[in-house]
């Protein structure tokens, strides 16, 4: 099977797509605990990279491509996006299904609208960030706005309106971001950093305050899943796992309010 190099949850809580250093990609039954099949031909080399929309698996790629897979048919491939230089080190699908976002090594940031007449040219390419954008993250309360994360030179999270293109606010955050989290639940981010702490920063948006600083880990943090409910946070570093009950109590968060003019700034 070869080193595992990234792994994603299907939408349906069952399924289950793993990464391989051999540029493979296996579709497991996480229910019946059975293997699906193999996809392959995506890439030259490792696979870095995963995200669902619906039955579309998307895979980046060390070789700097980014895939569009059909799971449900024997010849998958149905889209390739070409952009980055160097390899795709993060993928996100935004909840609507319409715009992706992806980071790579070459220090790009990427947005791609499938529904656009020609979808696999980017429809905005950012050149901000200073450093790898591995840390990717679409609010879940206000459309068209994408938290990115910089690595070790650029240390910054930015964030960006995906409509314009637009670069709404940067904050320099001391340190390498690794990983980002948005609250469901109310309106904050939790970042994950590397050297010199390897903490996890929790911070009010849109002020950017610190909240809290979750210290733990002795590496860098390199990534972070949320429970399906939204409170409870696990954080991976070094072999180890930690878990945090960051957001707040299941039983007493309520869903964060919906931003007043969202809809002003929709992809029509």
């Amino acid at each position: 099977m070869g080193p595992v190099t990234s792994v994603s949850w299907a939408v349906d809580g069952r399924h289950i797509a793993i990464g391989l250093d051999n540029s493979e990609v296996q579709l497991w039954d996480s229910t019946a605990k059975q293997y699906l099949r193999t996809l392959r031909g995506c890439h030259k080399s490792r696979v870095g990279s995963l995200a669902w929309n619906n039955h579309i698996l998307t895979t980046g790629g060390m070789d700097g491509r980014i895939v569009n897979n059909d799971v449900r048919i024997r010849s998958h491939i149905v889209e390739t996006y070409r952009g980055h230089e160097r390899e795709v080190c993060g993928l996100k699908w935004s909840a609507s299904g319409q715009q992706l976002a992806s980071g790579g090594n070459d220090n790009l940031l990427h947005i791609w609208d499938n529904r656009s007449v020609a979808p696999t040219q980017w429809l905005h390419r950012l050149e901000d960030h200073t450093a790898a954008v591995k840390a990717l993250a679409w609010c879940p309360f206000q459309r068209n706005l994408l938290a990115s994360g910089g690595g070790g030179n650029d240390r910054c999270i930015k964030f960006w309106n995906t409509h314009t293109g637009a670069c709404l606010n940067s904050v320099d955050t001391g340190s390498q971001v690794c990983a980002l989290l948005w609250n469901m639940n109310e309106r904050e981010l939790l970042s994950s950093h590397g050297f010199t702490q390897n903490q996890l920063t929790l911070w009010k948006y849109p002020s950017m305050v610190r909240i809290a600083e979750l210290t733990g880990h002795t590496s860098r943090v390199l990534h972070m899943a949320q429970s399906p409910n939204g409170c409870t946070v696990a954080s991976a570093a070094g072999e180890r796992l930690n878990f945090w009950n960051v957001f707040g109590d299941p039983d007493e968060v309520k869903p964060a309010p919906k931003e007043p003019f969202a809809h002003v700034n929709r992809i029509r």
